[in-house]
């Protein structure tokens, strides 16, 4: 009998997970994670959640453990937070989760205790082909597409998902529910969660306020029809011209207006409407940059201003992640892919331009606010099939 270990969570998903599994002849272990402490935190349901986890492992019959993991979490994840914010890049916690501790901290637990497979809720499903006599696992998008959770595991390896299983991917959200009632399963009506991974939601300005002081700084509006954005360039290759249109403007205090004052620039990420506070504009201010050193943001009226869109965005050679190593692009060489830059971003028709230090991503139509430290993924229909940090 095959031993996988249910990465439990308390939520429907991951306990639906595991009836699946024990229903389909698997020695079903639930572990719980201990991440962070709540008294750090703000709406941390942790705690509540490990109790749910217990219950349900109770009604599965199945061994249950809470395993400690706070050390790891604050390192990988939480660090990696503060770091990206006093950057002035936005980060994706979740991605991160998956990919130091979900599958790879609690794979490596799970592997030492005996079980062959790890196991979680993800809307993913997964296949393997053969391609020159070696197996290659390949990821693919939940058949849910309200819940597609692919982006989130965009930087799993193929030992990684060799070792997983998904038993959610070929099911919507509502089938689900339907198992876990029909099941009895006590959480069958309980609600998603949102948040961070494995702690919940919280209050990103008190979260961040731990590390990085609140400051005093100005607010710069950049009239859409300033000159920056209206540059005569003449480029001598490609890669010239892409690695231009990549790169965001550069502003100064003086392409602009003051128009109010903020409590940290770390706060605020592109393309933010909502937090600026400033009213009395014909149009809503959003956010097209900051700058961290300066402690400034730069605004601009109405969500069509050209600061916020770009159709091309770099990622660095050691930032570039193929899940197939087999579809791996070499220097000169580009690929027709669907691309998105955020996880409830529809998919992007696009296309990768390798280079020598590195990919550009040219979008058939222009982003809104690509913002630096983010994720963009890369599918080939609906199969993930690489991933990179946007530079």
């Amino acid at each position: 009998m095959k031993k996988v270990v249910v990465a439990l969570s308390g939520g429907i998903d991951s306990s639906v997970a595991a009836l699946i599994l024990k229903k389909k002849g698997y020695q079903v272990i639930g572990l719980f994670m201990d991440n962070w402490d709540e008294t750090n935190l703000i709406n941390c349901t942790w705690k509540s959640d490990s109790i749910d986890a217990m219950i349900i492992s109770n009604q599965l019959n199945i061994p249950f453990q809470i395993i400690k993991m706070k050390k790891e979490y604050k390192k990988y994840v939480v660090n990696y937070i503060y770091r990206e914010y006093q950057l002035g890049k936005t980060p994706n916690p979740d991605i991160l989760c998956n990919k130091e501790i979900k599958f790879h901290l609690f794979l490596k637990l799970s592997i030492d205790l005996g079980a062959d497979f790890i196991a979680t809720g993800h809307y993913v499903y997964k296949k393997s082909t053969i391609k020159n006599n070696k197996k290659i696992y390949r990821l693919f998008m939940g058949i849910d597409s309200n819940k597609d959770q692919s982006y989130f595991l965009c930087q799993l390896s193929q030992y990684q998902l060799k070792r997983s299983l998904f038993p959610l991917g070929k099911l919507t959200k509502e089938q689900v529910r339907k198992i876990a009632k029909k099941n009895g399963l006590n959480n069958y009506n309980k609600k998603d969660s949102q948040g961070i991974c494995f702690i919940g939601k919280i209050n990103l300005s008190h979260f961040l306020s731990q590390k990085i002081p609140l400051k005093k700084g100005e607010i710069i509006c950049i009239s859409a029809h300033s000159p920056i954005y209206h540059q005569k360039v003449t480029f001598s290759s490609l890669e010239e011209k892409l690695f231009f249109l990549s790169k965001k403007k550069q502003y100064k205090k003086s392409d602009g207006k003051l128009i109010g004052y903020h409590q940290g620039a770390h706060l605020f990420t592109k393309g933010q409407r909502k937090g600026i506070s400033l009213g009395g504009y014909s149009s809503p201010q959003f956010v097209l940059d900051t700058d961290i050193k300066q402690n400034i943001i730069y605004t601009g009226l109405g969500k069509n201003h050209p600061g916020l869109y770009r159709k091309i965005l770099f990622i660095n050679e050691e930032n570039i992640h193929w899940i197939r190593n087999d579809l791996i692009l070499f220097e000169g060489e580009k690929m027709n892919v669907f691309c998105k830059i955020r996880y409830r971003q529809p998919l992007q028709k696009s296309i990768l331009h390798k280079m020598k230090k590195g990919m550009f991503i040219e979008f058939d139509h222009l982003q809104c606010a690509i913002s630096e430290g983010q994720f963009v993924v890369w599918y080939i229909n609906n199969e993930l099939i690489g991933s990179g940090v946007i530079s």
